[in-house]
């Protein structure tokens, strides 16, 4: 081989090196010193495939048009549903995924949420905390709630429901038939 083209070989192995570095940096963005229990890691494991929208709605998500946000405390997105994980407290069973528009009209995954429906049991637990609520929505009645930002940093903690850097400025996107 040419000594030329050595430094060539080993300028594009760094630049492959650092494209896959940056290409790998999203998917542990959000993890940091916050990440206090062990089943975070579960629950992003089993989660991570919904970065693609198309492989959440295959799975049996229900993709939502209506953007969440509050002007004061942020937003938490669009919530894609599947029902059948409704009152799961598994961390691999989200009964929600939570997605936001970016500026070239896709959504990024960037939250979970699990539900639980208020019944006369206690308030549940996961990650060793207690679910937030209740709340009653129209539709679900009163629930308990517990959002878990692994996709997406908030810098008000993992487990805040609103994230302050999450917006709706977005239009929603076509829906995918």
């Amino acid at each position: 081989m040419p000594v030329r083209t050595r430094p060539l070989i080993a300028t594009l192995a760094l630049a492959a090196a650092t494209s896959l570095a940056l290409v790998t940096a999203p998917a542990s963005a959000a993890k940091g010193d916050d990440w206090s229990h062990p089943d975070l890691e579960k629950a992003y494991d089993a989660t991570v495939k919904y970065r693609s929208e198309q492989a959440a709605l295959n799975d049996g998500y229900i993709r939502t048009d209506e953007c969440v946000e509050d002007p004061k405390l942020g937003g938490m997105g669009y919530h894609y549903v599947k029902p059948a994980h409704v009152g799961s407290t598994d961390p691999a069973q989200p009964a929600a995924l939570l997605y936001e528009d970016d500026h070239n009209g896709r959504r990024q995954l960037v939250a979970v949420e699990y539900v639980v429906l208020d019944t006369d049991r206690p308030r549940p637990r996961m990650f060793d905390r207690n679910f937030d609520g209740p709340a009653v929505l129209p539709d679900l009645g009163s629930h308990y709630s517990l959002h878990a930002w692994i996709f997406k940093k908030n810098p008000r903690g993992v487990f805040t429901p609103y994230n302050p850097r999450v917006t709706c400025d977005c239009p929603p996107t076509e829906a995918t038939s």
